[in-house]
């Protein structure tokens, strides 16, 4: 089972990968939007936002997610790492049900080409 820390990890990945990230991807990820990232297993949840092609992380909390996200992910901590490292595609985890993805319709317009 992943820690904390290495969910910590992961996002910051994400992160590195969305600035780092070219076309419709780095588009996509221009969004300004409220964050949250609900880790089943350990129920925690990173907050923060997403901005300027980054994700900063504001805070994290015991239990599901305090306030309503404008973009909620929730997942196990090893599902995160596994998709962060390639090794689990999110939309099959999506239509799966291993990731839960919400946000208003045309954010998940704008999303699609980040799945």
């Amino acid at each position: 089972m992943a820690t904390i820390q290495e969910c910590r990890a992961a996002l910051d990945r994400l992160s590195d990968n969305l600035a780092g990230a070219d076309g419709g991807v780095r588009g996509a990820a221009a969004l300004d939007r409220s964050l949250s990232c609900h880790i089943t297993d350990l129920d925690v949840t990173f907050a923060g936002r997403l901005e300027g092609g980054r994700i900063r992380v504001d805070a994290l909390t015991p239990g599901p997610p305090r306030a309503k996200a404008e973009i909620r992910l929730a997942m196990s901590g090893d599902d995160l790492l596994a998709l962060v490292d390639g090794e689990l595609k999110f939309a099959k985890a999506w239509a799966s049900g291993r990731v839960r993805l919400e946000a208003g319709f045309r954010d998940l317009l704008r999303l699609k080409s980040l799945l």
